[in-house]
């Protein structure tokens, strides 16, 4: 294991009594084990609830395709295990920042606010406006922050109106769509894939 962090309501400040510690890690396979027909697992679950841990080349793939759950990985302030490993690859989180990453959210969350009339549950809500405004400090600033204002509370309680919460996420959207900053349009797919395979001859 490289790296382990909690991510979820607790990374962001948005968490209550109830929620689960969601935790997510990395770790490298023997390079050798790459050589036999059985593969390492690409993912492992457990062994506490709520925990799931990737193998550093699969959790690359997902974050080059902007997994948000992946990126969170990477920034979450509440480590439990970071090796001189896990803290190359936090720090490579640049070269997986893109307006892709940012498209790939507005995708993720317009599927679910197309459920806003029907079933859309107001913590999904509340995540949907969160993600959206994750996005849109990126494309501005090109600063992946998750920490979250508490005002977001209110979608999840429903002291904010619906419609209003709704509302939000809709001008968000269109806030995005019109956004300029330092973003490149693609990651660095070059400079993850050097990273891995230095991992790779390290770990012969």
């Amino acid at each position: 294991m490289i790296l382990e962090v909690v991510i979820g309501s607790h990374a962001y400040g948005l968490a209550s009594p109830e929620s689960d510690v969601d935790r997510r890690g990395v770790f490298v396979a023997p390079t050798e084990a790459f050589w036999r027909f059985e593969k390492p697992p690409t993912s492992v679950e457990g062994p506490d609830p709520e925990q799931l841990s990737w193998e550093v080349e699969h959790f690359c793939r997902l974050g080059l395709k902007s997994n948000p759950t992946v990126l969170e990985t990477l920034v979450s302030p509440l480590v439990e295990i970071s090796t001189p490993l896990g803290e190359e690859l936090r720090d490579l989180l640049p070269a997986f920042l893109s307006r892709y990453a940012v498209r790939s959210f507005t995708r993720a969350t317009e599927m679910q606010l197309s459920r806003a009339g029907r079933n859309l549950k107001p913590k999904q809500l509340m995540h949907v406006v969160r993600l959206r405004l994750v996005g849109l400090n990126l494309l501005r600033t090109g600063r992946y922050d998750i920490a979250a204002d508490r005002s977001l509370l209110g979608i999840r309680d429903g002291s904010m109106p619906w419609d209003d919460a709704v509302a939000w996420a809709h001008r968000l959207g269109s806030e995005i769509a019109g956004a300029q900053g330092p973003l490149p349009d693609e990651p660095d797919r070059a400079r993850v894939e050097d990273w891995l395979v230095s991992v790779r001859r390290r770990m012969l």
